[in-house]
């Protein structure tokens, strides 16, 4: 099993783990602190991505585009504000006679809010914990090897409800990532998505 298919069983599992405990009382029958069944969602987005890491020596090809994955999970304890944790893959970038990844968790607290009818707005602030990967030709300029740290993110996007389950997204984010030798670049995808509510 890859590590993409670990991280996405364990962003679904914490997700559906907190159905049942969404219908949860405390044990005198009055109102639970647990957020109500409904609030929770898993999500899937697609789209390209954008690398802010230097090329190196400009002898070299230099594609700083690739497409990126993140699957995620959510809880709105309100009708405004929730946490998402979600697994991020930015694709690979074409660097200095090799390639560079990165990849890693993302946790956010997530802000939305309705504008007209099924339209909504929704904004993100958090961090992730990365790895990046980067190969790189000898007389590059760029270092060879992996890093690992914290980073911010932050984003913005509208979202459109199909059914009062199935939401449409379009995001932008942007994400910080520690990469060999050249300390953190953000690394920024525009996705579509499909979000789905339980």
């Amino acid at each position: 099993m890859n590590a993409r298919s670990l991280l996405f069983i364990v962003a679904t599992a914490a997700a559906l783990g907190a159905s049942p405990l969404a219908q949860a009382q405390d044990s005198s029958g009055g109102r639970s602190f647990v957020p109500a069944k409904g609030r929770g969602y898993i999500g899937l987005s697609l789209g390209p991505s954008r690398y802010s890491a230097p090329c190196g020596a400009t002898s070299f090809n230099c594609d700083s585009t690739d497409n990126s994955v993140q699957i995620y999970a959510g809880n709105m304890p309100s009708n405004f504000w929730g946490v998402e944790l979600g697994y991020i893959d930015m694709g690979r970038m074409s660097r200095a006679g090799g390639t560079t990844r990165a990849q890693g968790f993302n946790l956010s607290l997530v802000a939305k809010a309705p504008v007209w009818e099924s339209l909504g707005v929704f904004g993100k602030l958090g961090t992730n914990y990365s790895r990046t990967e980067t190969g790189a030709a000898l007389g590059s300029s760029v270092n060879n090897g992996t890093d690992r740290g914290f980073g911010l993110s932050y984003g913005a996007g509208v979202s459109y409800d199909f059914t009062p389950r199935l939401s449409a997204t379009l995001g932008w984010d942007s994400h910080d990532f520690r990469f060999a030798g050249s300390g953190r670049d953000p690394v920024r995808p525009t996705s579509l998505g499909l979000q789905y509510k339980y």
